[in-house]
């Protein structure tokens, strides 16, 4: 039996020390409870124990005169692990603790209870220990787990921080955890319920306003929010304030979705029309069905959040939870926990390339690298479903550091195997704004020893507009080095015309999007000759994405497109099958040069 160190365990203990109850002088309101059970099953010893990193420290001890024993090889601590009864008849008998210090002192007889918090955590025992070996009867085991109840119940008068939230003067989410807990003690097991959240505002709009207005505004919006919920919506049913500006609804039994909507949505459209005029957000509501006695508080607030995020998303007023939705949402935040772990990984990340064909002379001048990502347990996991939500985390610094060291490390290998074609890089808007980015990229291309027009860097539209003038001075930086840059997705950006003067790129490439189905629709050929032309003459190569078939290459040929890139030519492509592709071809066979690649390096670009 070992100590556990895992997260849930750091977060058990965390749970412990924020009551503040480790090493605290004896309260009579304990030794109360420990009396009784000793008193109940007519044993010696009986204590509160709490389960510490190395320890279990007696709250209230009854036949101990020691205040703690070692963690190790405690029954306690077994309790605190599993959060689950544990009764030992015999410990002479039981092969984990027959040779424990309890053992050892002359306890033959344990039962402990679980102390449990209203978030799940085990704080320890309410235990009762004997001499002489006993059975335990169905009746003292529920005694028992009252009288842990008792202690938790006491824990909780003497430590949390109330049952009211001060400002919107509304019961909080520890009186909606323990009225659910209540609430399925009174209704049906399965009857069927609903709750209801309301968020007030969204996050990005909290955070504007808060560093807008005075710092009396979010008070007045929680306060307005709750006397409007009381007025409007609270008639027969129980409100809580369960997070800055959220709250929650238990309707009362008997309401259906199709008695509630209804009037939710009414409702809501009022709430809507004075918070857009008054405090510059946009409220948006979430309706989850529930089972009493099959769904827990927190598994509960947990999917009216969702709910209440997925009608903010679709600029809806109230949405219904969707199992679907949230099985999407919480596939997406696993994966953005397991990419972390993936650029630590040997195995699991790797580039492709696309070929980049010169429309005039039908040769391979560069390629787009991507990146692809294989899951060790899901497989092979897209680059649309994992890129988007990378980017907008903490790790597209470090996503594209990684991507730029493995496109340099390869086009080392091929600069060295006569091989002279340019490596594109696509940047997040991070990158745009990481102090320091353009020095990473000149340390890279150090590092390598390579040429810095080897490299280019493709940055779309709307990461420039996230923070212009930063971004802009950021890619001035890496133009000067000799880096090539590359406008990408160009059209689908916010004022694409704008950024062509301004901009210090090489290369525009036309979105995808303009580029399919080209052949048969005349306005797009029009809008596309434009854009060739307009960019050409501004001083830029003009690169199409997309490109699939003979008709579009003839259409971008007479257009004077200077580029292609699309499945007419190839697909992604394995780093050694692209040397092959890309390689010149001679009248006899294709010559593909042996490749030495520089070793992974672990300590790449710096973020």
């Amino acid at each position: 039996m070992t100590i556990p160190c895992s997260l849930t365990e750091a977060r058990r203990l965390d749970a412990l020390y924020k009551l503040n109850l480790l090493d605290t002088p004896p309260s009579e309101a304990f030794d109360r409870i420990t009396r009784m059970a000793a008193s109940l099953f007519k044993l010696p010893i009986a204590a509160v124990s709490l389960t510490d990193a190395n320890r279990q420290w007696f709250k209230s001890r009854v036949g101990v005169e020691h205040d703690s024993i070692p963690r190790l090889r405690a029954p306690c601590g077994q309790v605190a692990d599993s959060s689950d009864v544990l009764v030992i008849p015999d410990l002479l008998k039981d092969a984990c603790y027959q040779d424990s210090l309890l053992a050892e002192s002359g306890i033959r007889y344990y039962a402990g209870a679980p102390l449990t918090t209203n978030d799940g955590h085990c704080l320890g025992a309410m235990c009762v220990l004997g001499t002489e070996p006993r059975d335990t009867t169905p009746e003292e085991i529920s005694a028992l787990c009252d009288l842990a109840g008792m202690v938790m119940a006491q824990i909780e008068l003497q430590h949390a921080l109330g049952r009211v939230d001060p400002v919107s003067g509304l019961p909080n989410r520890n009186q909606f955890i323990e009225d659910f807990q209540d609430l399925q003690l009174d209704a049906a097991e399965g009857e069927q319920r609903l709750a209801v959240l309301i968020n007030l505002a969204t996050l990005e709009q909290l955070a504007h306003a808060v560093r807008a207005m005075k710092s009396s505004y979010l008070d007045e919006l929680v306060t307005d929010g709750a006397r409007w919920l009381r007025a409007e919506v609270g008639a027969g049913h129980r409100i809580y304030h369960v997070a800055t500006a959220q709250f929650i609804l238990l309707p009362s039994s008997g309401e259906t979705l199709d008695s509630l909507l209804p009037r939710l949505q009414e409702k809501m459209q009022q709430a809507h029309a004075i918070a857009r005029s008054r405090y510059v957000a946009t409220p948006a509501a979430g309706v989850v069905p529930f089972d009493v006695g099959r769904d827990d508080s927190l598994s509960v607030l947990r999917k009216a959040r969702s709910a209440a995020h997925d009608a903010a998303d679709r600029g809806l007023l109230v949405a219904i939870y969707s199992q679907v939705e949230d099985a999407l949402y919480q596939r997406r935040f696993s994966l953005l926990n397991d990419f972390g772990a993936a650029l630590e990984s040997p195995d699991q990340l790797r580039l492709v390339f696309q070929p980049r064909i010169e429309i005039e002379s039908g040769m391979c001048i560069a390629a787009e690298a991507l990146l692809r990502w294989n899951h060790p347990e899901l497989g092979a996991i897209g680059p649309a479903e994992f890129i988007p939500i990378v980017e907008r985390s903490s790790l597209a610094q470090a996503t594209t550091a990684w991507v730029l060291n493995e496109a340099l490390r390869h086009q080392s290998a091929w600069r060295s195997a006569g091989m002279a074609v340019q490596v594109a890089v696509n940047v997040s808007a991070a990158n745009l704004t990481e102090p320091g980015f353009s020095a990473s990229v000149a340390d890279g291309l150090a590092r390598y020893r390579l040429p810095a027009d080897c490299l280019e860097l493709e940055i779309t539209e709307s990461a420039i507009m996230q923070q212009p003038a930063k971004a802009h001075d950021t890619l001035a930086a890496i133009a000067a080095l000799g880096v090539g840059l590359a406008i990408d997705d160009f059209g689908t950006g916010y004022s694409s015309l704008s950024y062509l003067q301004t901009m210090p790129a090489d290369v525009v490439k036309i979105d995808q999007s303009f580029i399919r189905g080209l052949e048969d629709d005349t306005r797009r050929q029009a809008l596309v000759r434009a854009m060739i032309t307009l960019s050409q003459d501004l001083g830029h190569r003009v690169v199409a994405e997309g490109v699939e078939n003979d008709d579009v290459l003839n259409f971008l040929r007479l257009a004077g497109c200077d580029e292609a890139q699309g499945y007419l030519f190839a697909a992604p492509l394995e780093a050694d099958v692209f040397a092959a592709y890309s390689c010149p071809i001679s009248t006899t066979a294709l010559r593909v040069p042996k490749l030495t690649l520089p070793p992974r390096t672990t300590a790449v670009l710096p973020l």
